[in-house]
This record gives C-alpha cells, structure tokens and sequence, in this order.
C-alpha cells in the first residue's frame, strides 16, 4: 500500500538520502551540501522557502517532489519543480507519476501560469517520462548558474 502526502519535518533524514541518491546517479556524488538541519529549517520554519511531496511504499518513503514557487516576468507566478526523485529500486512501479500528479495538482490549486522543471540531457528515460505527460522539453535553452565562488568571484570584480 502505497501513500502520497506532504513532508513532515521529520521525513528530512530521508529526503537527504533521496537528495543523495539522485546526486550518486547524476554523477555527482558529493555535490550535495544542503544537510537535514538546513531542509528542516527551510522547508518548515516560519516562512517555508519549498513544499515537498512524499511517496510511501510500506511505511519507506520511496520518493520525493520538492516545489517551490517563482516570478515569470513573462508569465507571473510559476511553480518550479526541483527535483522529482523515485529510489532506484522503486522505479517503474508509477510513483513518479503519482508525484508528478501532485505536483500538477498543486501548481492548478495555488493557481500558477507554468510549472518548470530542469533534466539532465542525457537521462533519456526522464526525457521520454516528461514528454509522454505533454512536458516540453526545451532543448535549446542552457541552464545557468553562480555557485558560492561564483558569486564571490564576480562580487569581488566589479
């Protein structure tokens, strides 16, 4: 039996192992720095900064979509979807439907104009999962982005 549901703080611990897991099979196994103090204090402090969606499987939870909200310049409000993250030994059992289900569900309820999402252009099966629910996969636009040196080096030049 199955259960999808929002986060508890308490279900940080295994939201960091998923957060790690992704991290391992996107190549990048010590990327993460965020720890379960930070994800506590940010997802259920007194001003949220995301909201995250649970997938149970036998009282484990086997998945995650962790959302939160932006500006559009062209379009308001839109939600952006962080990471959806299903365990490797639970995919294919449609969990990351049923969180992306949520997640739409959620963007329809609170009434954004988009939701938006980054994937890796070598994960062909995300390609193939998005484009089969009527994502748009924009293979023409690059992500960019400042890390913490990033920031500190441009600060330090201008």
């Amino acid at each position: 039996m199955n259960q999808l549901r929002l986060a508890t703080r308490k279900d940080m611990p295994r939201v960091l192992e998923l957060i790690n897991e992704l991290a391992v099979f996107e190549k990048e196994p010590n990327a993460v720095e965020v720890t379960v103090k930070e994800l506590e204090e940010d997802g259920f402090g007194p001003n949220p900064k995301f909201k995250c969606f649970v997938l149970e499987a036998d009282a484990i939870i086997e998945g995650i979509a962790l959302v939160f909200t932006r500006y559009s310049t062209w379009k308001g409000e839109v939600l952006h979807l962080e990471d959806l993250i299903v365990s490797q030994n639970a995919r294919g059992k449609g969990y990351g439907t049923q969180l992306l289900n949520a997640v739409v569900a959620y963007g329809k309820e609170i009434g954004v104009k988009r939701i938006s999402w980054e994937v890796l252009d070598w994960n062909e099966p995300a390609i193939q999962f998005y484009e089969s629910k009527g994502a748009k996969v924009m293979r023409d636009w690059d992500v960019v982005q400042l890390d913490e040196n990033g920031i500190k080096n441009y600060l330090n030049n201008i």
